[in-house]
């Protein structure tokens, strides 16, 4: 396959979830926000995962398996994040490796969402429900997982320490009832 052949099969590839967003949710957000415009209709703007390695301050060996696994979940390069003041409670130097993160956009961004609500939530154990509550007050949703191993990529052979997942939902939403009905109106399965 040529260049421009292949150039054109990714253009014209639409995630399943930015799909729903368009014909499902855009129509339902106006109509239920009252609002004139798509271009006003809340969206999602990215994605943050982020996992914080405590440990990584006795042994670098556990920043590499963090990033290994936060690499396999995302599918591309984490940054790794590092300390900005010394903690000598903690045995912590400014600019030790403290955790790493990633931040999704466009087509891997709904792909991980579509990934997040139809396959690893249903994965979690004792899982009754999003809480409604973690929105941050402009719409912006925020979920902890306890153990990565719950995603299909990370191989649990390979993993030798057990980390958890911080997964922030940043969207253009001006309210958290916006944001709700958005996510909501995506599949993300909260709690009544």
């Amino acid at each position: 396959m040529n260049d421009t052949a292949q150039t054109a099969q990714t253009e014209a590839y639409e995630p399943r979830l930015k799909t729903r967003f368009n014909q499902q949710a855009v129509p339902r957000l106006m109509e239920r926000f009252e609002l004139k415009n798509r271009m006003a209709v809340p969206r999602l703007n990215k994605i943050v995962l982020n996992i914080g390695v405590g440990e990584a301050v006795g042994s670098a060996n556990v920043m590499e398996d963090a990033t290994e696994t936060l690499r396999a979940i995302a599918g591309q390069q984490p940054v790794v994040t590092r300390a900005k003041r010394s903690i000598a409670g903690f045995r912590l130097r400014e600019g030790m490796p403290i955790g790493c993160k990633v931040t999704l956009r466009g087509a891997r961004m709904y792909e991980f969402l579509d990934r997040l609500i139809s396959v690893v939530l249903p994965r979690v154990r004792d899982f009754r429900g999003l809480s409604p509550d973690a929105f941050d007050g402009n719409g912006n949703y925020t979920l902890g997982i306890r153990d990565c191993s719950v995603f299909p990529e990370v191989d649990l052979d390979k993993i030798k320490n057990v980390f958890g997942l911080d997964v922030t939902i940043v969207t253009t939403a001006r309210a958290d009832q916006e944001g709700l009905e958005l996510l909501s109106l995506l599949g993300m399965p909260f709690r009544q």
